[in-house]
């Protein structure tokens, strides 16, 4: 991805470089886990990626359009819990918190996302926001 270095750590926080991590599934290749579509939608959120957000959406639930805040940063992920989602599975859901700041300060969303497979790639469904 263009003005994306390569070589440092991966925007979601695994533990790997951008390269090792989350850089290929957005240039295209297909997520091995619904973790790592979630995962990987974090850092597209964190680089303004809206092409790859919507690409991995599920055609059935993605919208129109999706305009990202530009004055929303998106600071790191806290995965909490996954339920199915591997490579032998149709389904899973992914529990996370997401920390970003904006001009209002510093916020999180905490969400159990569902993801399902279509044609053997992974897509994210929707999700339940933690109130």
């Amino acid at each position: 991805m263009a003005g994306v270095d390569d070589s440092k750590p991966c925007p979601c926080r695994r533990g790997e470089t951008f390269a090792e991590c989350c850089g290929p599934l957005l240039a295209g290749r297909p997520a091995p886990s619904a973790e790592a579509l979630m995962r990987s939608r974090f850092t597209a959120f964190a680089l303004g990626d809206a092409e790859y957000l919507r690409r991995s959406w599920h055609p059935r639930t993605r919208p129109d359009r999706l305009d990202l805040d530009p004055a929303r940063r998106w600071l790191f992920l806290e995965i909490h819990e996954v339920t199915g989602g591997g490579p032998f599975e149709q389904s899973g859901t992914v529990e996370f918190t997401a920390h970003y700041r904006d001009p209002g300060g510093r916020g999180q969303l905490h969400e159990t996302s569902r993801f399902t497979r279509v044609d053997g790639a992974w897509c994210y469904m929707d999700g339940d926001i933690a109130g």
